[in-house]
């Protein structure tokens, strides 16, 4: 089935409804869902600045404070149903509700993807993901990330990624800003690693062909040394009204969001 794959492979898994989403179509369609419904409504460049429990016994609920662009001043609003999926940030809501020593840790792992163009795949068809490394001495690290993986673009472009670097953003504000900056601009200082990575797979593959393409940063929950942990949903009351958190919620994230948001509303809720 996958001709170009070292003869040292052995054996696959082969999962015939893995597949790519159209992530920019995706939200486009989410968000016309939004504004035709009945009631709904979308505020752009928005952001959290708190969240408290609401101190009326008789409003119950989630007290949650706004601020949209450059205002200087903020919105406050009650919400009985808050559901806090702020991706890298969404720690962040949760901790500022915790005492300091039940606080919720936040990791950050870096993760570059290359184009390619070259030989070694001319006869690749599907995604390809190489299985965790367990050997002892990198059991911990091999479980944190999916692998320098083979994935196609929706024009059937090969790219690799992404490998796994965690970086740690300094305290200071300013200082951070700069920080992401940089580590969010691809640069070919991985290429060496990721092809390393791909020829244990794929041995064809050439240095050469590779490209920087582009850079994410996964919400990790657990650092380098630990065991793996993703997908953490985590429920939170104000008297009887809920916060659900979506905490870790790294790849494939994107791709299952409806499945997530049926599990939330179906199973979470409901309950």
């Amino acid at each position: 089935m996958e001709p170009d794959l070292s003869k040292d492979i052995v054996s696959a898994l082969w999962s015939p409804t893995t597949g790519i989403v159209d992530s920019h179509s995706l939200m486009e369609n989410l968000e016309k869902d939004v504004l035709d419904s009945e009631g709904g409504n979308l505020v752009y460049s928005t952001r959290v600045v708190r969240v408290d429990r609401s101190p009326d016994q008789k409003e119950q609920g989630w007290v949650v404070q706004l601020v949209t662009g450059d205002s200087s001043e903020g919105d406050a609003l009650l919400a009985r149903n808050v559901y806090n999926c702020g991706g890298l940030s969404a720690p962040l809501i949760v901790n500022a509700l915790l005492p300091k020593d039940e606080r919720i840790p936040m990791y950050y792992a870096k993760g570059s993807y290359a184009s390619y163009k070259g030989p070694g795949v001319s006869k690749v068809s599907r995604l390809i993901y190489p299985c965790p490394d367990t050997r002892s001495e990198t059991h911990g690290f091999g479980f944190q990330s999916l692998g320098t993986h083979l994935t196609l673009d929706m024009d059937g472009n090969i790219k690799f990624g992404p490998d796994i670097e965690f970086i740690a953003p300094p305290s200071n504000e300013e200082d951070a800003t700069e920080f992401w900056w940089k580590h969010l601009v691809p640069d070919d200082s991985r290429m060496k690693e990721i092809q390393k990575s791909v020829s244990q797979y794929l041995p064809g593959v050439q240095l050469e062909g590779l490209q920087p393409d582009y850079v994410g940063v996964r919400p990790k929950l657990v650092g380098p040394a630990g065991s793996f942990q993703d997908f953490l949903f985590r429920v939170d009351k104000a008297g009887g009204c809920p916060m659900v958190s979506l905490l870790g919620i790294e790849s494939p994230g994107l791709t299952s969001s409806l499945a997530i948001a049926e599990y939330v509303t179906d199973a979470l809720m409901r309950k």
